[in-house]
């Protein structure tokens, strides 16, 4: 999953001259025809959420679109993305093409001007970057240029990959709907868009806007990365930031604010694990420890699935001495193996947090920290506060990257398979204990308050 707490910066540092190169017929029907075989040598399971006849048949059909002599980058990236897609799985995917939006915002090009959040079957608008003030927020969008909005999003969901249109929905508001939109519709200067409000649908003409100075420039990303601490009265809030990055410095942080934490003696404490990039389990666990009452996994079943294409990945790019990747060499070819991991152990007893927990979730919750979540329910080590998760808690993830040989477009691939701690494979995100919707993903903070005027009452 792209942890981007400022995506543009990747966009821009992506664009390098690279991005408005030309790749011939051959050299793209070579890389699809190594991207098709390598997805089904190294996935742990290719075919978990769609059938071989159905991934087939969508391969074939884009292959035969391959016909000009020459393809763009973007172009390439929207080809294959839509082969890549077809496994339906979060964490077998192509990224967003980063350099072509980085060469197409350098030379001053402009982007649709209403920013998009999907709740309950409808299309609402989360912000208006237009001057056009008669649109108001959280009006339900029907058509864009006499295209309706689901016809829209039926073009633009095979450029994700999604367990299912829930999760769908959260990639294209995490990746924005405007560079979604652009990517696969192109520039377009004006926009008619209708509208419903107050019951009747109303249409605007909309200049487009500036990509940089009226998009990028006013924005936040919807993933944040950062760690914050503080106390609100009586409860401490923590938000530990995505699980990645210098483990050393994580544990610093998880430390101090603990320290603090329990110098107030304070009876409540809620951990935000929304719009979280999720990371790696070793920085879960180890804020997990603090408010764990006995030792603890952060799975039940961890499988992995070797192959010789995995293999020589691993001896190009891993540490072939450490005991994970030494795993992979010495299972055959195809095999599918467990990978147990130690308990891990709670923090001692002084050091704990032994008040009321509450872990704040919401659709943007992703990878790892929907695993974190669902681990903290598992065990009750907290109560689960806000609305389901857009990933799945058992999943098919810990991704490993290559690059297709012509375009060198990074593919991302899932060789394991992670089963809740619970053992449920059930497909459904983490279901809080106590239900509060994340209303259109804005300042106003719904899932917070409502906590805290829950916790109140108490």
């Amino acid at each position: 999953m792209l942890s981007c707490a400022k995506l543009m910066v990747l966009l821009f540092a992506c664009s390098t001259t690279n991005a408005q190169d030309k790749f011939s017929k051959e050299a793209i029907l070579e890389d699809l025809q190594f991207l098709r075989t390598s997805l089904e040598e190294a996935h742990y399971n290719l075919y978990a959420y769609t059938s071989k006849e159905e991934f087939e048949q969508n391969y074939n059909q884009i292959r035969s679109t391959v016909q000009k002599d020459s393809f763009s980058i973007l172009e390439a990236t929207s080809l294959f993305q839509r082969v890549i897609s077809k496994a339906n799985n979060g964490h077998t995917e192509i990224g967003f093409p980063g350099k072509s939006y980085g060469a197409y915002a350098n030379s001053g090009c402009t982007l649709f001007p209403l920013e998009i959040t999907f709740e309950e079957g409808k299309a609402l608008v989360r912000k208006n970057w237009s001057n056009l003030v008669d649109i108001p927020i959280g009006s339900d969008v029907i058509s864009i240029n006499g295209i309706g909005i689901q016809e829209i999003c039926a073009k633009i969901y095979p450029q994700l990959s999604a367990e299912r249109p829930y999760f769908k929905n959260a990639k294209l508001e995490l990746y924005s709907f405007p560079r979604m939109y652009w990517q696969v519709f192109g520039r377009q200067d004006d926009f008619e868009v209708t509208v419903q409000i107050d019951g009747a649908a109303k249409s605007f003409q909309l200049p487009a806007i500036n990509l940089l100075e009226d998009y990028e420039m006013k924005r936040n990303e919807l993933i944040d990365s950062g760690r914050r601490f503080k106390f609100l009265d009586n409860v401490a809030y923590l938000i530990p930031g995505g699980f990645s990055g210098n483990e050393k410095e994580f544990r610093q942080f998880i430390d101090s604010a603990f320290v603090e934490i329990n110098s107030r003696s304070m009876e409540n404490l809620i951990i935000d694990l929304r719009n979280n990039s999720g990371g790696d389990d070793s920085f879960s666990d180890y804020l997990v420890s603090y408010i764990a009452d006995k030792p603890f996994h952060w799975s039940s079943s961890f499988r992995l699935k070797t192959s010789a294409f995995l293999k020589a990945q691993v001896r190009k790019k891993r540490d072939t001495t450490a005991r994970f990747w030494k795993e992979i060499l010495v299972h055959k070819d195809g095999e599918q193996y467990a990978y147990p991991f130690e308990a891990y152990l709670p923090k001692p007893q002084e050091k704990r947090f032994h008040g009321n927990v509450y872990v704040l979730v919401n659709r943007q919750s992703h990878s790892q920290s929907t695993v974190t979540a669902a681990q903290i329910q598992d065990y009750s080590f907290g109560t689960i506060v806000g609305e389901e998760t857009g990933e799945y808690p058992t999943l098919y993830a810990s991704q490993f990257q290559y690059a297709l040989p012509h375009t060198q477009i990074t593919v991302n691939v899932s060789k394991g398979r992670i089963v809740r701690v619970n053992g449920s494979e059930k497909e459904q995100g983490v279901i809080p204990d106590i239900f509060i919707k994340d209303y259109l993903l804005d300042e106003e903070d719904e899932i917070l308050q409502g906590l805290l005027a829950k916790i109140e009452k108490q």
